[in-house]
């Protein structure tokens, strides 16, 4: 999987000689963008201007565990599950037996997506950390929803409990 360079931040325009500009993607869609590509496990190539990078930026590129998930060994790639209303769930596997999820949420407003744990292939209680925030959610015994912004994502990491 190669989806091509990471653009967000500052970035320029594709064989043009132009001055860097802000990318146009709104905060939400750059958090989704790099989720997409950790959960694809593809190459994490950023084309920014490196001396433009701000403290946003920086903590979207350099979060350790969406990374984790990027290069987990196992090397899979996430199956896409469609939902309804524009919404989709990326599930990738990881070599701890946990799952990294990103809720997704492709539409205009903000909406509920649930991931259910026969769609994920998990039964029983489990562990849920959000990736981005860094912290522990809660424990669930079937499901986990989320409110997404649009054009956004909750991408959490789901663990059998111990």
């Amino acid at each position: 999987n190669d989806p091509d360079y990471i653009q967000i931040g500052w970035i320029g325009k594709a064989g043009k000689q132009t001055m860097p500009e802000p990318t146009n993607m709104p905060p939400a869609m750059q958090y989704a963008y790099m989720s997409l590509w950790s959960l694809m496990a593809s190459p994490l190539f950023y084309s920014g201007d490196m001396s433009k990078i701000d403290e946003f930026t920086l903590n979207i590129l350099c979060n350790s565990e969406v990374i984790e998930v990027n290069q987990d060994p196992l090397g899979e790639s996430g199956l896409v599950i469609h939902h309804p209303d524009s919404c989709f769930l990326m599930v990738k596997n990881l070599h701890d037996g946990s799952k990294a999820v990103g809720l997704f949420n492709r539409g205009k407003s903000r909406r509920e997506v649930t991931a259910e744990w026969s769609e994920l292939s998990i039964e029983g209680k489990q562990a849920i950390r959000d990736l981005w925030r860094q912290k522990d959610i809660r424990n669930s015994a079937k499901k986990f929803s989320a409110l997404v912004p649009p054009q956004g994502v909750v991408m959490v990491k789901i663990s059998p409990e111990n």
